[in-house]
């Protein structure tokens, strides 16, 4: 599943403008990552049973001893195949509710004897046979038990067969069940999606399993380890289609007796896990192409959207993408069928369901006239994210959710891999760096850190589960990947990769099935040498949270690892076998030239002449930043590559000229270094043209606007990033013939994006009077839009800031109107930007109506406003007085509790901000926090972090930017 609460480029931008905490420095959680999964756990407050029907009894108390009390499915069944028949009803019954009936048949085999069926059940409602919920009889020479009673246990989610004599071992039975559930509108199993075309509300269809939501739709061993086959029959107005993972067997027929309703009956799918299937009723249409292969490629969205061409740029790099990933894997693509669709309602941002791939309409649809380059960007690595699970996670699956970071973060890694073969000439797997590594050092620099790798009998209720998807997972695990692949050489990877897919296909694996793996592929060889087994290095990054600072003495040679922390005095409760001490592979340049590879083998220090210095040299560690750590030195070494960046900034690879600010400012944030040393590794910017490093600076300083845009800090500050990048937004000026043509290359138009928001974020006023032209030129012709797409989150969010009522209301109109949820996307955000209290309330309120934002869209808008000076309060405030409207009314798929927690409390500086904060902890213990526990958690230990960092640094600080603007 892709990132599922986004921020684009642009929109990553227009945060920066707002004070989003971005990217990179240590203290600032990343509101883009982490838990951004969270969807679909029910949590906890469920009565234990549920009596349906005559038969059913109520296990009040959860005894241990008795399996169905127990989260785990007990491993005497095995689902061998399935028969499901489906029909949603698209409009409400008497009631006022949307429902769906269905009827299923589960084949499974005994391996070992029980007399009791248990199976996953969740929210349906059974039609009684014979006094029972299913219907059991026995496959072949096997005879089925009479069943003594059937009952539904809530609180883990189960359907309950109680018999009156055993299941024999190694024989196969049949259970039939007829059952009826709501088709909500809560994101979550079969659900319901909602949608205006020309007025009209239109309903559609749709699935989300992951992770535990298929028992939702019917009854199912919901498992990823108990995969089987899948045999799917979708009944549905006959003028909507119906798709499924598999192709129809033939044409649909018309339902006996019913000429209004169709019958579609897919084709059996291969042997995969109940988390991956999909069915979706719409009157939906495609664009298609076939590949040389075979493979049939689709892409699916709303009528208009395929009519205005928004599926072409996702058809052209789907074939591509999947041709790519065909030969990394040594492994053909293995369905006869790709099809993609956009849905208005989605919580994640993508999902690989095997064969039909589900996306939010702006990680699918590209409108060239009126999309951004960065939509461009998240619309290929998405794909390419999707795709790659196809794969590794869908041929071969993980046995258990504790491994979910090895699915994810793999994905996370290879998404840059197949999107740059998608786009060549973009640079994309230089993102990484901003976009993963640093991102989630801000979280895994926190003592309430975790490792990637959690026992699996720590992982056992769907809440748990939920938790599990978070930016470790995802950015962490693509960081300890691709440095793994780079150590290893992408070749030696790629052989063990397909080494494992190969061996696995059908199956389930943990983490130590592809490590065995590459070691095959290692001592098959003899030109890498490694200090120790792929084991024993990973062991290091995978079971202990964190990650090493290296520090470097360049008088004697000496390197040396410590653990970092945010707050180097907090206190590591969490026990590490290797006591935090790290196998390092090292990287290094002197004076620009590359040295010989280096590794620190686990012990605390080193020393080597690789890393010694004579006057006039200079040494930098961990090149392009593919090792996950940071780097420190001493004060010499660090005046030298300042000497180097203020003479010759191309000596230091660009990636690296960005290391040096993000890796300065989070030692300085850890009281490592003087913050003033790392201000000084900003001076050269003004010379500097290249995306990483000013994006490197942009998102570090963010920390300290966070903290001082209420204190006097903030008009120098203000001055010395004008002074800076008045000479880059200048030069874009010029090359953009005064902002009418767009920069040739990405990376020149994502700094040319930087260069305009920073300059009129800090006031430079020949920017605010571009955005307030703009914006006047777009309300007074609203049907044709003067603002280049790259630029319109920065515009719009400067124009509603300058502006009044008059503003706000056009952009609200404008995203009403709104065809493209891109578009959509950019206006929403940027109406957080009003400095007009009464607007920013009225907005707040605006999030607990879905007619006016739609659920999946509330989290981030409620964000957007906490992330304005003004509205933080306001947001806070908000959150605090309807903290149980939110919780009962978004619980479950549609909210992600840890990014509203981390959104509204990321510039909490005060002692009175931490008082507030633990009262809200203690006033909500019965309400409950879900996926924002932990969340929850790293905000009070965040908060104590700024407090004490602002003590620390404030005059210093102001001092600083006094004397440099």
């Amino acid at each position: 599943m892709a990132k599922g609460f986004f921020i684009s480029k642009a929109l990553g931008i227009l945060a920066i403008l707002l004070g989003v905490a971005a990217v990179a420095t240590i203290i600032a959680l990343s509101v883009v990552y982490a838990q951004e999964k969270n969807k679909n756990a029910e949590r906890g407050t469920a009565a234990p049973t549920s009596p349906t029907g005559p038969t059913t009894t109520s296990a009040t108390t959860l005894d241990q001893s008795k399996p169905w009390n127990r989260y785990r499915l007990p491993t005497t069944l095995l689902p061998d195949s399935y028969r499901v028949r489906l029909r949603p009803y698209l409009t409400p019954n008497e009631n006022g509710l949307y429902i769906f009936t269905g009827s299923s048949a589960v084949r499974f085999i005994c391996k070992e004897s029980t007399d009791v069926i248990i199976i996953h059940s969740k929210k349906l409602n059974y039609t009684s046979q014979d006094g029972h919920l299913v219907v059991l009889r026995g496959v072949g020479d096997a005879q089925a038990p009479e069943i003594d009673r059937t009952e539904l246990v809530l609180i883990t989610e189960y359907l309950v067969v109680h018999l009156k004599s055993s299941l024999e071992a190694g024989k196969m039975y049949e259970m039939e069940t007829t059952f009826q559930g709501e088709l909500a509108d809560d994101l979550a199993g079969f659900y319901r999606s909602e949608y205006m075309d020309d007025n009209v509300k239109k309903v559609l269809a749709t699935t989300q399993m992951q992770s535990t939501d298929a028992r939702k739709s019917f009854p199912c061993f919901d498992e990823p380890a108990m995969k089987a086959t899948f045999n799917i029959t979708i009944i549905h107005p006959k003028e909507l289609t119906a798709l499924s993972n598999m192709p129809p067997k033939g044409p649909s027929v018309p339902l006996e007796g019913e000429p209004d309703w169709n019958v579609t009956e897919f084709q059996t799918t291969p042997v995969m896990s109940t988390y991956l299937l999909a069915y979706i009723v719409s009157e939906f249409t495609s664009v298609e192409s076939v590949e040389p292969s075979g493979v049939q490629i689709r892409i699916w969205a709303r009528p208009k959207a395929t009519a205005d061409n928004h599926g072409l740029y996702a058809l052209n790099v789907t074939g591509p993408i999947l041709s790519f990933f065909a030969s990394h894997y040594n492994t053909a693509y293995p369905l006869p069928k790709s099809d993609q669709i956009a849905l208005p309602d989605f919580n994640a941002g993508a999902m690989e369901n095997w064969g039909l791939v589900t996306y939010r309409e702006n990680a699918l649809l590209y409108d060239p006239q009126s999309s951004s380059s960065s939509n461009k960007e998240r619309v290929v690595t998405v794909i390419a994210h999707e795709l790659a699970h196809q794969w590794f996670g869908n041929l071969v699956t993980l046995a258990w959710w504790n491994d979910l970071w090895l699915n994810e973060g793999f994905a996370s890694y290879v998404e840059y891999l197949g999107a740059d073969y998608a786009e060549p000439t973009w640079n994309l797997k230089d993102l990484t760096v901003p976009n993963d590594v640093y991102r989630v050092m801000a979280v895994d620099a926190l003592v309430t850190s975790h490792p990637l790798t959690t026992p699996a009998d720590e992982v056992n209720t769907p809440a748990q589960i939920s938790e599990m998807f978070d930016t470790i997972s995802y950015s962490k695990g693509a960081s300890v990947i691709r440095m793994l692949s780079n150590f290893l050489t992408e070749d030696l990877f790629k052989k063990g990769l397909a080494s494992y897919l190969q061996t696995f296909e059908y199956q389930n694996t943990t983490y130590l099935n592809l490590w065995e793996h590459l070691q095959m592929a290692v001592n098959d060889q003899s030109s890498i040498v490694l200090p120790d087994t792929v084991s024993a290095i990973m062991d290091r990054w995978t079971l202990q949270m964190g990650f090493p600072v290296i520090t470097v003495d360049t008088n004697t040679g000496t390197i040396s690892q410590n653990h970092f922390l945010l707050d180097p005095n907090s206190t590591v409760t969490r026990p590490s076998e290797f006591n935090y001490l790290w196998i390092v592979p090292i990287s290094s340049i002197r004076n620009g030239q590359p040295q010989e590879h280096y590794w620190l083998r686990g012990e605390k220090t080193s020393q080597s002449n690789l890393f010694k210095t004579t006057a006039d040299e200079w040494v930098l560690l961990n090149i392009n930043v593919t090792g996950y750590y940071q780097v420190n030195y001493d004060e010499n070494n660090w005046k030298k590559i300042q000497n180097q960046l203020m003479s010759r900034p191309e000596v230091i690879p660009v990636i690296n000229r960005a290391q040096v600010i993000y890796d300065s400012f989070n030692l300085a944030s850890a009281h490592t270094i003087p913050v003033t040393l790392a201000l000084n590794n900003t001076l050269f910017l003004n010379n500097e043209r290249e995306y990483m490093p000013w994006q490197a600076a942009i998102s570090s300083l963010n920390y300290f606007k966070l903290m001082f845009d209420r204190t006097e800090v903030y008009g120098p500050m203000q001055k010395y990033l004008r002074k800076q990048i008045e000479p880059i937004f200048l030069y874009f000026e010029q090359l953009t013939n005064n902002w009418t043509e767009i920069p040739e290359n990405l990376m020149d138009q994502y700094s040319e994006i930087n260069a305009v928001s920073t300059a009129c974020s800090n006031g430079l006023s020949k920017c605010e009077e571009l955005a307030k032209t703009l914006f006047k030129q777009w309300m007074n012709n609203s049907q044709v839009n003067p603002i280049d797409p790259n630029l319109r989150s920065t515009i719009y969010c400067n124009a509603i800031a300058q502006g009044g009522q008059e503003e706000w209301d056009f952009a609200w109109s404008q995203l009403k109107q709104a065809q493209l949820v891109n578009e959509a996307d950019k206006l929403r955000s940027a109406l957080a930007c009003t400095n007009h209290i009464w607007l920013l309330n009225r907005y707040l309120s605006y999030t607990l109506n879905p007619d006016l934002i739609r659920k999946q869209d509330a989290t981030s808008t409620i964000t957007s406003i906490a992330s304005n000076v003004i509205g933080q309060s306001l947001a806070w405030d908000f959150i605090r007085s309807n903290w149980k409207k939110l919780f009962v009314d978004y619980g479950g798929g549609s909210f992600s509790f840890s990014n509203l927690i981390q959104g509204v409390t990321r510039r909490f500086s005060t002692d009175f901000e931490l008082q507030q904060l633990e009262e809200f902890k203690e006033n909500n213990m019965d309400v409950g926090f879900g996926s924002g526990t932990r969340a929850l958690e790293q905000a009070l230990e965040k908060t104590k972090a700024n407090i004490k960092w602002v003590k620390e640094n404030k005059e210093v600080v102001l001092n600083w930017f006094i004397a440099h603007s």
